[in-house]
């Protein structure tokens, strides 16, 4: 690591980034052959196209979610089914899945809903509860239909211990946040390392194709046969920019220990430029390639190459280790069985509720911190 490098990120941890807000950095983007691309798309609507002020027509290439499940990609490799060798050691929750017919297990890096998933809060082992006791709350009880609700959690959250709590099973569920309406549905820690993808000045660049039946080239669509032709839209642009911002405000809140500020910061970046380097295939048809990463703010900020950083993640992991802020195993094991189908009484009505408590609908929504 150069001594420069390693010198910005140690005085950015501590004095420096106790007075910066946020790190916001942007990234130029092109796609690596040719000039189209195809943005993301959503039902019933399509691509996300909206018009500036001044008239220049913007499309969203890639939205805040999407990019946060690719930098949470960044940190898993699938041949090993764990983490990167870069980030061994970092903790997180593995849960197995008893009775799966496919892949046997999923973890807090892969699920959706990070630690809040329902893989994970209702698990075996009753993790909520482990969590909730971490965090220095009570976790809410699940009545079954008839009985009096569960009690509240009186008093305000303390958002610093729920996020030390977080941090010691899973510091992902920190940086991109997480919803533990389960627990309670005040605990939630807000993401804070953000990015999206947006395409300036863009037109559309319409196309369109047959698939081609040569047995029946006639025959009914409806059942799969037939030429079928179709309307194809991509996009070019004058300019496409990845846009990412790193919350230190919100993380400075929360008073963690100094190593696992530093963690999360040299984390972020680190997932930053992996994403950069390895991950911008969004699509068969938006393969695209980095010009130029700049920083925003703070100007005087120079980011690591991606060498340094893997040195720094390490190091801030080690420390962290040490400091026992990690949990104990970092990898904590759970398992997870398919809820119970009441047995039907005779004369019931045929239905397919589950007979289980956690699958009552107590008006809770499922979301993360995002």
């Amino acid at each position: 690591m150069k001594n420069n490098e390693w010198r910005m990120i140690s005085v950015l941890d501590s004095a420096r980034l106790a007075r910066t807000p946020r790190l916001l950095l942007e990234a130029d983007l092109w796609p690596v052959q040719g000039d189209r691309f195809q943005p993301t798309g959503f039902p019933d609507l399509g691509a996300a196209t909206y018009t500036r002020p001044n008239g220049v027509e913007m499309v969203l290439v890639e939205s805040a979610q999407s990019m946060a499940n690719r930098l949470e990609a960044v940190c898993w490799d699938d041949s090993r089914d764990d983490l990167v060798p870069e980030l061994d050691g970092m903790p997180y929750v593995m849960v197995n899945l008893s009775s799966a017919t496919g892949k046997p297990r999923t973890s807090s890096i892969l699920e959706f809903h990070r630690l809040n998933s329902p893989y994970i809060m209702s698990s075996s082992e009753c993790f909520a509860d482990r969590l909730a006791s971490e965090a220095g709350l009570v976790a809410r009880s699940r009545q079954r239909k008839g009985d009096s609700e569960g009690d509240s959690i009186l008093g305000m959250i303390d958002m610093a211990g729920l996020a030390k709590a977080c941090f010691r099973f899973d510091p992902n569920s920190v940086l991109h946040g997480v919803f533990l309406e389960k627990i309670d549905g005040r605990a939630r820690l807000t993401r804070l390392l953000s990015a999206f993808v947006e395409a300036e000045n863009a037109r559309p660049a319409e196309s369109g194709g047959v698939k081609l039946d040569r047995v029946q080239p006639s025959g009914s669509a409806k059942d799969g046969y037939g030429n079928v032709p179709f309307r194809r839209i991509e996009y070019v642009a004058e300019r496409i920019t990845a846009y990412f911002s790193l919350d230190l405000a919100t993380l400075g809140g929360y008073s963690l220990p100094e190593p696992a500020s530093r963690l999360l910061i040299s984390l972020a970046l680190w997932k930053i430029r992996k994403l950069l380097s390895d991950s911008l295939r969004f699509r068969t048809a938006c393969d695209l390639e980095v010009k130029e990463l700049r920083v925003m703010k703070p100007s005087e900020f120079k980011i690591p190459g991606a060498d340094s950083l893997t040195a720094a993640v390490s190091k801030a992991i080690a420390e962290c280790r040490q400091a026992q802020l990690f949990a104990d195993p970092p990898i904590t094991h759970l398992t997870w069985s398919p809820p119970k189908r009441a047995k039907k009484a005779d004369g019931a009505k045929n239905d397919d509720r589950i007979h289980d408590e956690s699958s009552k609908n107590d008006g809770d929504g499922d979301a993360s911190g995002e």
